[in-house]
């Protein structure tokens, strides 16, 4: 995991989420990954799989795999 402090009590991760191939599988994935306590904001690209989370502290892999779950595609692991 790529996990770095932007400011003070931010916590930003990076994520690889397979399935996604569209604009409407990153709003799907942003979704339910925004629903997660803690969240300040989540950035998911398509093209690279990739899913950008910054939070308050760092958050619970389960929390995030259940959350890419239900958006219908499958955490791979960190970036």
């Amino acid at each position: 995991m790529t996990a770095q402090t932007d400011t003070p009590g931010s916590v930003t991760a990076v994520y690889k989420v397979t399935g996604m191939s569209c604009g409407h599988c990153e709003g799907s994935v942003s979704a339910e990954i925004g629903e997660i306590p803690g969240v300040r904001s989540v950035k998911a690209v398509a093209t690279t799989g990739e899913v950008t989370v910054v939070s308050e502290s760092p958050l619970d892999d389960e929390a995030v795999r259940a959350a890419v779950d239900e958006a219908g595609f499958e955490l791979a692991g960190k970036a």
